[in-house]
């Protein structure tokens, strides 16, 4: 099996950090060969706050995977989120003087460059820049420019933003694992690959999935990216209430929403009663379940409100109502009993809860299906699409490499490459035979070594 099929994606989320290696099969569905997870200590609400302890889970998910797939992971892509990440619209264009020409790959590159070189907010940098609509010279709401002819190109662009320091220390715990990162993803587009349709793209669709530590929400529309947004809160505050009010350890707050939770209060009555055994010889506790349900309601509703304002920042009343597909909810919280009714009831919007099953393939699909697997999935998914581009584009621009060195910024192909091999040049020449090259360094050797010795120092 050559391992340019194969794809492994790395969820670093609040509660669990997945690592999943899988491939597309003759079929188009993804095959799933193996899969890792450990519990998440160090990430506070999507970012990471112990580097250690982070490296650690790392490590213990991706061996994990590799003792269930039979491979050795060298390469992971990354999803991101977290309370530091925020979008942004942005409208740009270029001239071009070749306008004799029909527009190509190249020109749609160099517009996207040039939105990478926008000035953020101090500390912050662009993680994706994402096209909506084409203008060429007067014809406005074009999808696919490539081929037309124009002297002037335009673009709408969806701009996703965060801190480099959250960026770095994904990179850099990734890379202390004993990793290479061949790209990050928002997480919310990695889940829109696993559990939304081409249907409800089209149609208009609002994603929303509840992680242990943000809510992360994507609006589509007429197959483009219309708003993205991360809520800094999930299913872990309803286990903190849980753990506060009724007095218990975190574990036992984590099983009683599990196993007994509700987001509809009315569901349960004054008699039901469960109980809790005590710590260390200590009596039992016990807790009402409608009490518990209504500790769960409240929070839950808090969540929902946060994500009916996101929706409604994306237009309109009227917009909303535009969006036919309406509500996919996916991620652990999403499997909180009555949580789909309670949805509806708040956003006013048709609600089903996604699930990956059309798109793997194999026997195991009914666990891994599940909708906290969602993410990963859809990193899989990803990691196999980007691959595919890069092997059958022709033309150098195709593709965007990550790379730490440089800043943690996504860098073309070409210099990628040209940086590789510059690299394996040093280490099989002898030291000897450097001393005594009286050839010059060209621009790149000069700029690769300085990026080189700004890892070092901050290492």
């Amino acid at each position: 099996m050559e391992y340019q099929d194969i794809a492994i994606g790395l969820d670093v989320g609040t509660t669990k950090i997945v690592a999943m290696v899988g491939r597309r099969n003759e079929y188009n569905k993804i095959e799933i060969l193996g899969i890792g997870r450990s519990k998440s200590i160090g990430v506070h609400r999507g970012v990471v706050n112990n580097i250690t302890q982070t490296i650690e889970a790392i490590r213990e998910a991706v061996s994990e995977a590799e003792h269930s797939s039979g491979l050795k992971i060298k390469e992971v892509i990354v999803g991101i989120a977290g309370q530091h990440i925020r979008s942004l619209q942005h409208n740009d264009y270029i001239t071009r003087l070749g306008f004799e020409n029909v527009i190509n790959q190249k020109d749609i590159q160099k517009l996207i460059d040039q939105v990478h070189k926008l000035v953020m907010l101090p500390g912050e940098e662009i993680i994706h820049v994402l096209p909506q609509e084409y203008k060429v010279d007067s014809q406005t709401e074009i999808e696919e420019p490539i081929g037309m002819y124009g002297s002037r190109l335009e673009a709408n662009f969806h701009v996703v933003v965060g801190q480099v320091s959250s960026i770095r220390n994904i990179g850099r715990c990734v890379k202390a694992a004993g990793l290479n990162l061949s790209g990050m993803t928002l997480e919310p587009l990695a889940s829109a690959e696993a559990v939304l349709s081409k249907e409800e793209r089209e149609a208009g669709v609002a994603l929303v999935d509840i992680g242990g530590g943000t809510t992360d929400i994507a609006i589509f529309k007429d197959n483009v990216i219309r708003h993205t947004a991360v809520i800094p809160f999930g299913g872990n505050v309803i286990t903190d209430n849980i753990k506060t009010d009724c007095l218990i350890i975190e574990r036992q707050a984590e099983l009683l929403k599990i196993k007994f939770g509700s987001a509809w209060p009315g569901e349960n009555k004054e008699t039901e009663i469960v109980c809790i055994p005590g710590l260390r010889g200590r009596d039992p506790k016990e807790i009402s379940l409608k009490h518990l349900s209504k500790i769960i309601h409240k929070r839950v509703c808090e969540i929902l409100e946060k994500v009916n304002i996101e929706i409604k920042n994306y237009g309109n009343e009227e917009q909303k109502k535009r969006l036919i597909a309406g509500l996919v909810m996916t991620g652990g919280g999403s499997q909180l009993k009555h949580i789909r009714p309670l949805t509806e009831y708040i956003t006013g919007m048709d609600v089903r809860i996604g699930y990956s099953n059309e798109h793997i393939a194999g026997g195991e699909n009914g666990l891994i299906s599940n909708p906290e697997y969602a993410t990963s999935i859809g990193l899989v998914i990803k990691g196999i699409d980007d691959k595919k581009k890069y092997i059958c584009t022709t033309t150098n621009m195709g593709r965007r490499y990550y790379d730490e060195t440089y800043s943690s910024k996504f860098i073309s192909k070409k210099f990628y490459e040209k940086n590789k091999k510059l690299n394996s040049e040093d280490n099989n020449t002898d030291h000897s035979d450097k001393k005594n090259k009286t050839k010059s360094k060209s621009f790149l050797e000069i700029w690769a070594d300085k990026f080189r010795q700004i890892l070092n120092d901050t290492e």
